[in-house]
């Protein structure tokens, strides 16, 4: 069963971060560029938050907001949630499901390693579901019952 770290290199591409000075405009611009559904949010080279496009929906609703102004630092998601690099796809899902969230930072011994998305984990348990099916298709087949004799 895959885990977190096979996902990450199944996508095969950098994550996509902006330093917390960035304006929501220049992010939008970036995650619309990048076809992405968020941003980390970087200061000093550390990850300090997240920004999503939920995020941004909750953000223009807000009295004054500004896209052109408003910088990124001031309304990022932090501390960030995140699992560990060994954490399945069912147990990935189930933290998905129960935090009611779209992205988590993969962690692998104290290091973010990378960014997974709830579709990432839909697409690999799709997969895993799959694969599940042919292998009990394979073990159950109607040759098998014709040729069992009890004995």
């Amino acid at each position: 069963m895959k885990v977190a770290q096979d996902l990450i290199k199944d996508k095969d591409r950098e994550v996509v971060s902006v330093p917390t000075v960035t304006t929501i405009a220049e992010a939008v611009a970036l995650m619309d560029r990048e076809n992405v559904g968020c941003v980390l949010v970087t200061e000093d080279g550390a990850i300090v938050g997240i920004w999503t496009e939920r995020d941004l929906a909750r953000d223009v609703a807000g009295d004054g907001f500004d896209i052109h102004s408003a910088q990124i630092g001031s309304y990022m998601s932090h501390p960030l949630i995140t699992c560990e690099w060994s954490d399945s796809v069912y147990s990935l899902m189930d933290k998905f499901l129960g935090l009611r969230i779209r992205h988590l930072v993969v962690v692998r011994e104290g290091r973010h390693i990378g960014l997974i998305s709830a579709g990432d984990v839909m697409r690999a348990t799709v997969h895993e579901k799959d694969r599940e099916l042919a292998e009990a298709n394979a073990n159950m087949s109607w040759h098998y019952y014709e040729e069992w004799k009890h004995k």
